[in-house]
């Protein structure tokens, strides 16, 4: 069943790169008490996830945490390292944590997954924004087509604030 606004998020870990290697970080980690802006892509350093739905995202975090927002998350199911270096890579400003889902587990416990195997990606995430407050899912963007971003984006979870 895919998740819908209303719902809380289900428990589930993510591996967050660090310094000392990657670390665990539980959904509760992450959403407990916060206002917490999480987009989701399909892999990391794919054509559109990287050189549309990323800067999306950075050209508006200043604007969407001036609206309230604690923190904006990306998330991939992509392994902690690759994760770690897309960060170092586009996250200049340090705005964002880059979550890792590696084996899909979150993905799957909200119903988003997509099955991108034959394209050779094996099951990776839909792309959508959603708008988290406490645990709790208060706008879902989900995109149609996973290879554009005309819903999910930066801009458009901007304007809904």
């Amino acid at each position: 069943m895919t998740i819908k606004v209303g719902d809380h998020l289900p428990e589930a870990k993510f591996r967050v790169m660090t310094e000392e290697g990657p670390q665990v970080k539980t959904t509760e980690d992450i959403f407990k008490g916060k206002k917490v802006a999480l987009f989701a892509v399909p892999g990391a350093y794919t054509g559109t996830c990287h050189k549309m739905h990323l800067p999306s995202i950075f050209l508006n975090a200043y604007a969407i945490k001036d609206k309230g927002v604690d923190s904006i998350a990306i998330v991939s199911v992509n392994d902690a390292f690759v994760m770690g270096a897309w960060k170092r890579d586009t996250d200049l400003r340090n705005e964002a944590t880059f979550l890792a889902d590696g084996n899909a587990d979150f993905t799957k416990a909200i119903g988003l997954e997509l099955d991108a195997s034959g394209n050779g990606l094996g099951i990776r995430s839909h792309r959508y924004s959603m708008l988290v407050e406490d645990g709790v899912v208060k706008k879902l963007n989900l995109e149609p087509n996973p290879g554009k971003v005309e819903v999910s984006g930066g801009d458009t979870l901007l304007g809904q604030l």
